[in-house]
């Protein structure tokens, strides 16, 4: 059983207030306006969900995975492009804690998790390559004391928005083992933002392309050794799987609530279509998934927290959720009929949030390999 203990129960709770009353209401309004939600996400700061694995010492709750996770879920339920930010904050804030100096870790984390940042990006996917990020072209050459950037980046969430972006060029050689991170600060001189991509869903989380025209960088701006970037590209990775199988399991368990709360409420041939078996089933089918996917992240969230390694159970967690919750999601439009396919209804809004769960942060195939390759020991 996962039964959160006292401080994860406050987390989770914390976080299903402020989703509910602050962020469902509105939810709908961002994604038509592809609103970022400026004032929601500082809020957020506030309440300590933008550094919930971060050390006390760096503005952070210390509160571990598993309330990360908790807390994921009830966010996504009420904003999921709420929810795609802070996961992207929290990431970063945790790989700088992991891998960053001191001096890095002391300037830049209290910025993330105050909210005196807006938002943190994590630049790794360039235009030629997402799943093969060893392939990345963007290159850092030293001059003196200081590294100049060249190159792209692309699909880059909250990069206009962003205080510090960790990214990842190439100091070396081919493949995995010439690739650095260093830690470029918004607004830098050399660094362009792109336009906004007009995306299928989480609209009101801001995705642009990066460009680094000569961008100096000071030697301190190296995060972890030199050429062992990939490596902490990786680790970062791993632990934001567990995040966005949470997100994929709050936005299933919306579209499945809204579409039990309709089922319940729409009459056909004189009953209440929840009293029909082939909606019951879809009901029962799509909660029962969901749990289970629920289960399988707290999994994977309680090993990390327990210092184990979780790469499989990460990556079972976010195959087998993103995909359950799609399904959830599809379940819930075909409930609602024509009415789920019009924004009056929030159904159409969680179906295409949900979709970019099987894709970002590892494709729903990388998941397959990396779960065959672990099984396998390759």
């Amino acid at each position: 059983m996962f039964e959160p203990n006292e401080a994860q129960a406050l987390v989770r709770e914390t976080a299903r207030a402020f989703a509910q009353k602050s962020l469902a209401p509105i939810a709908g309004q961002l994604d038509r306006e592809s609103r970022f939600p400026r004032e929601q996400l500082r809020e957020l700061a506030e309440l300590g969900l933008m550094g919930v694995n971060v050390p006390e010492k760096y503005g952070g709750a210390e509160a571990g995975p598993v309330a990360y996770a908790l807390a994921m879920m009830e966010i996504a339920q009420g904003c999921a492009a709420t929810a795609v930010t802070m996961a992207v904050n929290n990431m970063v804030a945790e790989t700088l804690c992991r891998f960053g100096s001191e001096e890095q870790k002391a300037r830049y984390v209290p910025e993330i998790t105050s909210g005196r940042f807006e938002a943190a990006s994590f630049g790794l996917s360039e235009p030629h390559c997402g799943s093969d990020a060893a392939a990345l072209r963007t290159s850092a050459r030293r001059d003196g004391d200081s590294w100049v950037i060249n190159g792209s980046k692309q699909w880059i969430t909250s990069g206009d928005r962003a205080g510090l972006i960790i990214v990842w060029a190439r100091t070396g050689g081919n493949g995995s083992k010439g690739i650095s991170a260093f830690l470029v600060e918004g607004g830098a001189r050399g660094l362009h933002v792109g336009r906004h991509e007009d995306k299928m869903g989480v609209r009101a989380s801001t995705t642009v392309s990066l460009s680094f025209e000569d961008l100096r960088l000071p030697a301190g701006a190296l995060l972890g050794p030199q050429e062992q970037g990939f490596g902490v590209a990786m680790t970062a990775l791993e632990g934001g799987r567990i995040g966005v199988s949470a997100q994929a399991v709050g936005i299933g368990t919306a579209a499945l609530e809204a579409a039990a709360r309709y089922a319940q409420q729409r009459q056909a041939f004189g009953r209440p279509i929840a009293d029909y078996q082939a909606i019951r089933f879809m009901l029962a089918d799509s909660a029962t998934e969901l749990e289970a996917a629920r289960l399988l992240t707290l999994r994977a969230a309680a090993l990390k927290e327990a210092g184990r390694p979780f790469a499989l159970e990460g990556s079972m967690a976010k195959l087998y959720s993103a995909e359950k919750a799609i399904k959830a999601c599809d379940r819930a439009v075909q409930v609602h009929g024509g009415y789920g396919y019009i924004d009056e209804f929030p159904v159409e809004r969680h179906y295409r949030d949900v979709r970019v769960t099987a894709i970002y942060e590892g494709t729903s195939e990388i998941q397959r390999h990396v779960i065959a390759r672990e099984l396998l020991r390759e």
